[in-house]
């Protein structure tokens, strides 16, 4: 590695599967990094500040040259070889998104009839920028950041992505189901309580609905109740904690267990095998 690219400052974190890194570099004249291996992936590239110069090159064809604004987005198919000279000092955000993820959400959408993405050079897009932006303090404080959140933004990425460039439009909210914004007091409501008791009628009364009609819309949305939501996010936590080491008695008060052998039944439900199996399985994967 020549000297000048040890200087650029990277700041990396992989959010299911995908690998978000932030590169910044304060002077000019890089040397062309190497060429980037193929990868059945796609890159998303969102420039943080206005960027003047470089070169790129796609199959060792010199296929761009010259400079981004700030908000400037590129999609760039990683099956092909890629091979960039910086020129200038940058500052961009790099989204590196398997086409496995991809796949895997518009199944989930119901659209697999996706095609690819057309994003013209120089496009422009605040709405990336912007959530670009509201990743940069857990790029800083990964283990501090709520997992919940990064996922939400992945999917808003996703599906920004695909209706804006993929040519893709999902079809209306279903009559029926919790708005926005009451999607976001549910789950955080019910992640606030993971520990703390509380009432249906409370969950409910902090999304401005009766109870009776919260439960339903609340299963309509999620395909789950709060009581079976909970429970997954609760595990979901119990993982994140046994892969840090701590005390499976320690998990199972942190994460709202009555005790261990509580959270060693519910997890075993849910996954299908007890926690200390679960763990040294993860390792080995």
């Amino acid at each position: 590695m020549s000297e000048d690219v040890a200087r650029i400052c990277l700041s990396t974190m992989t959010v299911s599967d995908v690998v978000i890194t932030r590169s910044r570099y304060d002077d000019f004249n890089l040397s062309p990094s190497p060429v980037i291996s193929c990868a059945d992936a796609f890159n998303v590239i969102i420039q943080l500040k206005d960027f003047q110069s470089h070169r790129l090159w796609r199959g060792g064809e010199l296929i761009f040259e010259g400079g981004h604004q700030k908000g400037t987005l590129a999609i760039t198919d990683q099956r092909f070889e890629w091979q960039c000279h910086h020129l200038s000092p940058f500052d961009n955000l790099r989204f590196h998104i398997p086409f496995s993820r991809l796949r895997d959400f518009l199944a989930e959408v119901g659209r697999p009839e996706f095609s690819g993405f057309d994003c013209p050079p120089g496009t422009k897009d605040s709405v990336i920028l912007g959530l670009a932006q509201a990743l940069l303090p857990a790029l800083d404080a990964p283990l501090q950041t709520s997992r919940l959140f990064l996922e939400q933004i992945n999917l808003a990425i996703l599906t920004h992505l695909t209706q804006t460039y993929g040519g893709l439009h999902f079809p209306p909210r279903k009559k029926g189901v919790l708005a926005p914004w009451q999607e976001r007091q549910a789950t955080e409501f019910l992640a606030a309580h993971m520990t703390v008791s509380f009432s249906i009628a409370d969950l409910a009364t902090a999304c401005q609905l009766s109870r009776s009609y919260f439960i339903k819309s609340f299963k309509q949305t999620f395909g789950l109740t709060p009581y079976r939501w909970l429970t997954e996010y609760r595990v979901g936590k119990a993982k994140e904690l046994l892969q840090n080491g701590l005390p499976l008695a320690e998990i199972a008060i942190a994460c709202g267990f009555s005790d261990q052998s509580h959270m060693t039944r519910v997890f075993s439900q849910i996954t299908g095998q007890p926690p200390g199996a679960w763990k040294r399985n993860s390792r080995s994967t």
